[in-house]
């Protein structure tokens, strides 16, 4: 009789252990600053979120949360070093869902494996492209822009910020959708390609929203449409691809938080409900206006299943475009 209750109890017994370490780790969490790595260099829209949201969190989560800048390599120098940093959460990735489903794809090796060796955190922003064309371009409307192209083959161009960016893929899905014959023109990052079509170099470009807004509201450019399911807040305005008559045409470039794998489930939870909150604050929804973001929040496991369903999503549209990086 008293063997079949050790039996019992002990379960039980490792069963509220576990438990209650689980509980302390979240109520002990943080202890130490926390390191956000960010894999872009400092000015663009990843890094202004990042430190906006740093700061807000500083004061909310008790502990320092700072920004490290490790750009290079499309973003797998900062993806290999949250990789391989310890799981204990003072180590986390805002990174470009769309940048990080897209090289699971572009990269035929990665030092890391995009889905396995990652914890899914927490969604913090949506951003949208912006199809923008200069103010010179007979096409008022994204069907008059494809019927443009159609008039002449192979005529036209369209710029982006390199081969295999999210600014690349964006063009090669509408170049797909309409059959038309364009030559892609990649640069060295979206300032160049904004210059592009500022001089009128390139027929459009698919841009990213602060600079698409900027020049759009001041006349230097035409906005077509936007590449969300919805409008976006800083441009009410402007279709959507859908509403332009371009069906299935969605490019959003989601922001999240990813840590490295073996994350403990309570501190996920917390951070999780950290970043909800700081995002749903005033001084962060005016930076995310200003940036033309929207803010988003989602639980792990969602955010889980949307990077599974982003990296189906991309990559046939990388094969089709013959983006590779060796």
């Amino acid at each position: 009789m008293r063997k079949s209750v050790k039996v019992f109890v002990l379960p039980l017994l490792l069963g509220c252990l576990l438990a209650l370490s689980s509980a302390h780790a979240q109520s002990d969490y943080p202890r130490q600053p926390i390191k956000m790595v960010v894999g872009f260099a400092s000015g663009g829209i990843s890094d202004v979120l990042a430190r906006a949201i740093a700061a807000k969190m500083s004061n909310t989560i008790g502990q320092t949360v700072f920004v490290e800048n490790r750009p290079g390599a499309g973003t797998t120098i900062a993806g290999d070093l949250v990789a391989k940093a310890v799981p204990d959460g003072y180590t986390i990735w805002l990174q470009d869902i769309t940048s990080h489903a897209i090289n699971a794809s572009l990269y035929p090796k990665l030092p890391y494996d995009s889905v396995k060796d990652f914890t899914p955190i927490a969604l913090v922003a949506s951003t949208p492209l912006m199809l923008v064309v200069h103010p010179s371009s007979s096409a008022r409307s994204v069907k008059e822009l494809a019927a443009l192209m159609k008039s002449q083959p192979g005529k036209f161009s369209y710029g982006s910020s390199g081969n295999g960016t999210i600014l690349h893929l964006a063009g090669e899905m509408f170049k797909t959708s309409q059959g038309l014959d364009v030559v892609h023109i990649p640069y060295k990052g979206s300032s160049p390609a904004t210059q592009a079509i500022l001089a009128n170099d390139v027929s459009f470009v698919f841009s990213t929203m602060p600079p698409a807004v900027g020049n759009a509201k001041a006349g230097r450019l035409r906005a077509l449409a936007v590449t969300t399911p919805k409008r976006v807040t800083a441009a009410p305005d402007t279709p959507t691809m859908g509403e332009a008559g371009v069906a299935n045409f969605e490019v959003v470039l989601y922001s999240g938080i990813l840590g490295p794998k073996g994350m403990d489930p309570a501190i996920v939870r917390k951070l999780n409900a950290e970043f909800a909150k700081v995002i749903a604050s005033e001084e962060i929804r005016r930076v995310y206006e200003n940036l033309g973001a929207e803010p988003i929040t989602e639980t792990p496991e969602a955010f889980a299943g949307m990077l599974q369903k982003e990296i189906a999503k991309l990559a046939p549209v990388v094969k089709t475009s013959g983006a590779k990086i060796e």
